[in-house]
C-alpha cells in the first residue's frame, strides 16, 4: 500500500513539482456576484485586473464533493492518503475533510486517512506538502509521511508586506485598529502566520525599510536554526519579486525560488504584496 498526499489550492505549489511528486489538489473557490470560478481555474493576471474593475470577490472552500471524491480514488486504488491543508482559523477545509473522511470510511471502514491543518497557507503550507510527498515517494509509511509534514510546520515561518492595509482591513484578516492605524500614518507592517491566523511582527515607515528588516528577520532566524529552503512569494508584482530574490542571494548566497500567490489568498493581501517562505534545520517553535 501506496501513500498519497492532497492539499488545497492556496498551497500555490508549482505543477512540475505537483507533477514530479504526484500531490492531488482540491480547489477552494471565487465568486464575483453570480460568476463562481474554481480557483485553478483562475487566470492570475486576468483575475487582478477584474478585482480592479469588480471589486473584492468572495471566496469559498472546496465542495465535500470534490474532496470525498478525491479521498475515495485514492482508498479505492489501494492506497492511503496524507491531507494537509490550509489553516483552519481561514477556511473550512479541514472540517470539511474530516466529514468526507467519515463519509469515506461508511464505505471502506479500513481506509487510512489522515487530515493535518496545517496552521498557514502559501507556500508554508506548501512546504509541508512538499516534505510529506518526498516521503511518500520514497515509500515511507503513512505514519513517516505524517510525521514529515508535522515536522515541517515546526520549522518554517512566512513573512510578508502588503502594499497598503485596504485588503486586509475589509476581509478583517488583521483587527480594524490596527489597519485604520496603518492608513492613517502611512506604517507598513511585517505580517505573519502564528496559531493559524495573520499577525504583526512589526511596523516600518516604509515599504523599502520592511523589505530590509523582513530579510534581516529571516537571517537571525537562519543563524539560530540553520538554513534549509527559501520561496519569494509575490502579488502582482514580479519584478519586485525578483529584486527580492537577488537580495536573498546577495545575502546568502543561494537561489531562491519565485512563486505568485494564487487569487484566494491574493484578494485578502492584495496586489503589490511580497514576501518570504523559509524553512530551518531545526525547529522555530
Amino acid at each position: 500500500m501506496a501513500v498519497q498526499v492532497l492539499t488545497d489550492s492556496t498551497s500555490y505549489i508549482s505543477e512540475e513539482i505537483k507533477e514530479e511528486l504526484n500531490i492531488r489538489t482540491v480547489s477552494l473557490n471565487l465568486s464575483f456576484g453570480s460568476d463562481s470560478q474554481r480557483e485553478v481555474d483562475i487566470d492570475k493576471d486576468l483575475f487582478y485586473q477584474k478585482m480592479a474593475s469588480y471589486g473584492i470577490p468572495t471566496s469559498s472552500q472546496p465542495s465535500l464533493g470534490e474532496i470525498y471524491n478525491e479521498m475515495l480514488t485514492v482508498i479505492e486504488e489501494g492506497d492511503s492518503l496524507c491531507c494537509i491543508f490550509l489553516s483552519s482559523e481561514m477556511s473550512g477545509t479541514c472540517s470539511t475533510g474530516q466529514l468526507a473522511k467519515e463519509m469515506v470510511l461508511e464505505k471502506h471502514k479500513n481506509a487510512r486517512i489522515e487530515i493535518i491543518d496545517s496552521r498557514s497557507n502559501c507556500m508554508q503550507l506548501g512546504l509541508a506538502v512538499i516534505m510529506a510527498a518526498r516521503e511518500a515517494k520514497a515509500n515511507k509509511t503513512l505514519a513517516e509521511v505524517k510525521e514529515a509534514a508535522l515536522e515541517n510546520i515546526q520549522r518554517s515561518r512566512f513573512l510578508f508586506i502588503p502594499d497598503n492595509l485596504k485588503y486586509l482591513k475589509k476581509g478583517g484578516r488583521i483587527g480594524g485598529a490596527s489597519a485604520l492605524i496603518g492608513d492613517l500614518f502611512g506604517i507598513i507592517p511585517i505580517l505573519t502566520v502564528e496559531n493559524g491566523i495573520t499577525t504583526v511582527v512589526t511596523k516600518v515607515r516604509t515599504k523599502k525599510k520592511a523589505v530590509l528588516t523582513m530579510i534581516n528577520t529571516m537571517l537571525d532566524n537562519i543563524s539560530k536554526y540553520g538554513l534549509g529552503e527559501i520561496i519569494i512569494h509575490h502579488i502582482d508584482c514580479l519584478d519586485e519579486a525578483k529584486d527580492l530574490a537577488q537580495l536573498v542571494k546577495d545575502k546568502l548566497k543561494v537561489n531562491a525560488d519565485i512563486m505568485a500567490i494564487g487569487p484566494v489568498i491574493g484578494m485578502h493581501v492584495g496586489p503589490g504584496s511580497i514576501g518570504i517562505v523559509y524553512c530551518t534545520q531545526k525547529a522555530l517553535r
